[in-house]
Formats: structure tokens, C-alpha cells, sequence
């Protein structure tokens, strides 16, 4: 498993040399999600999205855009974003949603190479399952790119865009540090993990650059996780899945704090965070005798955003999936008009199988305190969004 630095330097999420073009026609065919449920740089450091696409671009042919589910927002806005930029970029493009079912994904990734894509645009379902065919890809000659999610143990991957998901977990786990003062305070203090699915490698590093930040703490006798569950196969959420979260919750809290109060929950995601807020209520928490704890989450989905307005949820790392979806654009326009992207990293992302070149982009701190400017400013949501 590769090792994600801590603190990668970036220097900028824009694209350099944005390109433009004509416009295009998409090929869809899933049904609209019906659920969408929530799934780094200074905190006040907005990180915004190039302002459009050169209009020299005059990009031609199909390129293929896979996606892992239309469950969670954040996915849905990726796709979205993806075809936008595409389509003005002059691309035909087929996005398919493959429902987290890796058989699905598979065969949609077939179709996208019979239909001659160009260049195929990945967040996979399970980033170890996609080798053989990726090999059929490369066989034909189509430039794979891994967005966001990792693809592991394969040669037959070109680059990846993503953002540094190991800061994303140090964000976390130094946000429970600070509303905890635990550099000063006396404790011990209570904490439980709800982590993200074992077949996303991602969530590898969301939990590893958390656990880095927090371990001392824990080995220290400051932080006190009860259930005793602080490894990635014992907190992981199957598909990230809001309602696993919660029933895992709902057990860790009969169990363990009866008595006792929970201070802090380390959640790896915002869908996780919504299955945690949910037992808790249901534990009682969420009074002026029982405030909720602090609570972690990730991707600044709409129904975190309102539950950290509310007091619900204490913050979200925000992941500007307009910004990834620009960069990963530019990437595929590049590779098809016969140049290499622009990486920032082309010594971390070791795949397995070889070091990925990578284009990573720094995640944001959101709180109460800052919301408007970094979601409401930047345009990313609206005012009656968030209502």
C-alpha cells in the first residue's frame, strides 16, 4: 500500500492553459438519484475553479466517465462537473453510474471501449478489481485516468487526479485535537471511529492521516476509544453507507456508554457522519444536558452543511469537486491532443504496481464560523440550499 505524505506542497488548483471548445452531446443512461446522502490547506484559503475553458479547444470523440454510485451527493457532483467541462471542451461523453456493484462497472467500462473512447475517466467501485480490464483498455490503446479513488495493482493506469486525502484525515483528527484542547486539557476524554469502506483505498488515508494526529493522544491515556475498535477493518463502513454507520453506532453506544459519555466520533465522511448523528439523537445526545460531541465529516455534502449549521455536526472537509473535475478534464484534452498533463506529484502514488503521476488538490476546513465564505461565496451552494 503506498504511503500518502502528510503535507504535500501544492501549488495551485487551478488548470493551466484551460481549454475550451464547442460543445457536445452526452450519453446517460441512469435513472436520477433519488437519495442523496452526505458521504488541507488554511481554513480560510477558498479554493476556487479556473474560470472557464480556452476557447482554442476543439477537442473530437468520446471519452468515457465511470462513476461508483449515484447514492452519495459528492458523486453525482463529479459526474456532473465532468461532463460540463467535457462537453464544453467538445467531447462526446458517456458517464455511467455502476451503483457499487464492481460486475456493473466492468461491463460499462467494456462498453466504453467498444465504443472507441479516447481516454477513460475512473472512480472505481473497488480500486483492486479494474486489472484486467484496464488491460483490455491499454490493449486498445485508451488513456486511463483514476479520479479521486485510487486504482491499485495495475500498470495500465496513467494518472490520477485526486485531492491529498491523507490531509483530509489529519484535518480531522487535529480539529478533535483543538475542540478538545487536549494539549492542555486534564481528560481523559471519550472517542469512538466510524471509518469508510475497505474496498475504497482512499479511506486507508483518511483514517491513517487522522489516526497519526490522534494515536498519541490515545496511547497517552488522553483519548479513551472503549470499544476498543481502532482498526480499519473493525471501524469501516461497508459502501459508506449512512445506515451501516448508525447501526454500528447504535451498538458501540449501548454497549459502552450507558454511563459514560461519548466526547469526540472521528468520521471519515460526511454519509458516515449522518449514520453517527443519528444514533446519537436516538442515544439522547443533543441536549443542553447532553451536547452532541464533537463530530467530524467530509465533503461538505448539503444535509452536513445544514447539520453543522445546526450544531449538529462540528465540521466538514471540503473537497471542491469543481476543482478536481477542471483539472481531470484538462487531463484528458491533453492526453488526446498527444501531450502529458501537468503533475504536482511524480514520486508519492505508488499504486502497486508502479508510481501513478498525480495531480493533488488541498482539501478546506468548514465550520460554522466559515461556511458562507469557502461554500456560499465561492458559488459551490446556494443561501436557499442550505435553508
Amino acid at each position: 500500500m503506498m504511503k500518502k505524505k502528510l503535507a504535500m506542497a501544492v501549488a495551485g488548483i487551478m488548470v493551466i492553459g484551460l481549454l475550451t471548445g464547442c460543445g457536445g452531446k452526452t450519453t446517460e443512461t441512469q435513472e436520477p438519484v433519488t437519495e442523496q446522502e452526505a458521504s488541507a490547506g488554511e481554513e480560510n484559503d477558498v479554493q476556487e475553479p479556473g474560470g472557464g475553458v480556452d476557447s482554442s479547444s476543439t477537442g473530437e470523440g468520446l471519452i468515457g466517465v465511470s462513476m461508483p454510485t449515484q447514492s452519495l451527493q459528492r458523486w453525482n457532483q463529479d459526474g456532473d462537473n465532468l461532463n460540463k467541462f467535457l462537453t464544453e471542451m467538445g467531447y462526446e461523453v458517456d458517464l455511467q453510474y455502476a451503483d457499487n456493484e464492481v460486475p456493473t462497472q466492468v461491463s460499462q467500462i467494456e462498453n466504453m471501449i467498444t465504443k472507441n473512447a479516447k481516454v477513460l475517466i475512473i472512480a472505481p467501485v473497488d480500486g483492486g478489481a479494474l486489472s484486467a480490464v484496464l488491460s483490455e483498455a491499454k490493449e486498445a490503446g485508451i488513456t486511463v485516468i483514476a479520479h479521486d479513488r485510487f486504482i491499485t495493482g495495475t500498470q495500465d493506469v496513467d494518472c490520477v487526479g485526486t485531492f491529498d486525502n491523507a490531509k483530509v484525515g489529519a484535518l480531522q483528527g487535529q480539529y478533535i485535537v483543538d475542540a478538545l484542547d487536549l494539549e492542555n486539557a486534564e481528560g481523559p476524554f471519550n472517542l469512538e471511529i466510524v471509518a469508510g469502506s475497505l474496498d475504497d483505498d482512499n479511506a486507508a488515508y483518511f483514517l491513517g492521516g487522522a489516526m497519526e494526529i490522534l494515536q498519541p493522544y490515545i496511547d497517552s491515556g488522553k483519548l479513551v476509544v472503549r470499544s476498543g475498535q481502532t482498526t480499519r477493518e473493525q471501524c469501516a463502513t461497508e459502501a459508506w453507507q449512512t445506515d451501516v454507520a448508525q447501526a454500528r453506532m447504535d451498538n458501540i453506544l449501548t454497549a459502552y456508554y450507558t454511563t459514560e459519555r461519548l466526547d469526540a466520533v472521528l468520521c471519515s465522511n460526511d454519509s458516515t457522519s449522518l449514520g453517527a448523528q443519528s444514533a446519537l439523537k436516538s442515544a439522547g445526545y443533543g441536549t443542553e444536558d447532553l451536547p452532541f460531541p464533537v463530530l467530524t465529516g467530509q465533503d461538505c455534502d448539503i444535509a452536513n452543511v445544514k447539520a453543522i449549521i445546526a450544531g449538529e455536526q462540528s465540521m466538514s472537509v471540503f473537497k471542491d469537486t469543481r476543482a478536481l473535475a477542471e483539472v481531470i478534464a484538462q487531463m484528458a484534452d491533453t492526453f488526446v491532443k498527444g501531450g502529458e498533463p501537468e503533475y504536482n506529484d511524480t514520486e508519492t502514488y505508488n499504486n502497486g504496481a508502479k508510481v501513478v503521476p498525480a495531480y493533488a488538490l488541498d482539501p478546506i476546513v468548514v465550520t460554522k464560523d466559515n461556511y458562507k465564505e469557502v461554500l456560499i461565496d465561492s458559488g459551490y451552494y446556494t443561501e436557499d440550499e442550505l435553508k
